[in-house]
């Protein structure tokens, strides 16, 4: 379900998933509605609490490990799945369970 209103999601962000609801401000593309799709299947393998608390942990981690909390989300083991995958259309009908946790090591800046 995506529900377009003014308020959700905060700041710049253009989308948020919220227990496998989509909040937006505008409408979607067809590879950030599979972004968060691929968001909803995480949530729903670690039992929505679970993907939110790995989600902090790991952001925190992320954070003291690379002191910049934009490269601590984009390391994100959902979020480097997600980005990965999105404009693959197809991708959730092969997906294995937990693959989000092969995304796990911290991608090495580029030169």
């Amino acid at each position: 379900m995506t529900i377009l209103n003014s308020i959700i999601p905060f700041g710049s962000y253009k989308a948020i998933n919220l227990c496998g609801i989509i909040f937006t401000k505008m409408p979607l593309q067809p590879r950030e509605v599979n972004h968060e799709l691929i968001h909803t299947r995480q949530l729903l393998e670690l039992a929505v609490l679970g993907f939110y608390l790995w989600y902090l942990v790991e952001w925190l981690i992320r954070f003291v490990k690379l002191r910049n909390a934009k490269q601590a989300y984009y390391n994100i083991c959902f979020e480097r799945e997600a980005y990965a995958n999105e404009a693959d259309l197809n991708y959730l009908k092969n997906r294995k369970l937990f693959a989000a946790f092969n995304y796990l090591t911290i991608e090495k800046k580029k030169k």
